[in-house]
């Protein structure tokens, strides 16, 4: 899945991350917020079961969509660990664009970033040094 739609159809298969996990549209307003995915539906199977989420143009989430995603892992999973003991890629560049939110500040959009959720903590970076698709072509 994808934050944007243009990253999404660069996927085979790929879909917004908004329509894959099913996201609340207030997002930012809501204190707690989860995924509204039912536990008998397919989507839910579908998390329950899989090994790893790749999350692509992931700056470009809300640090809340991250945080609904760990909550309805858990649930689903009926596993606490972080992200219900599944595995989450997120790929992306953050020198790219800030999560964006409307009528706000500046300081509410670096606040949005995935950077200053208290699960950030919690993943491993990796860099990667050298254009892969410069060296395809």
């Amino acid at each position: 899945m994808a934050s944007s739609g243009i990253a999404a159809t660069l996927i085979d298969g790929g879909r917004t991350a908004h329509s894959a996990l099913k996201l609340p549209l207030n997002i930012n307003v809501d204190e707690y917020p989860v995924c509204n995915i039912s536990k008998t539906s397919g989507q839910a199977k579908v998390l329950q079961t899989c090994k790893i989420v790749v999350w692509d143009e992931c700056t470009m989430a809300h640090k809340k969509s991250l945080e609904a995603l760990d909550r309805t892992l858990w649930d689903l999973r009926k596993n606490y660990q972080l992200l219900g003991g599944s595995l989450l890629l997120l790929a992306g560049d953050s020198s790219q664009t800030l999560p964006v939110i409307p009528n706000s500040t500046p300081a509410d959009e670096l606040n949005a970033c995935l950077k200053t959720s208290p699960l950030w903590k919690f993943f491993k970076r990796f860099t990667l040094n050298s254009n892969m698709r410069v060296l395809f072509f």
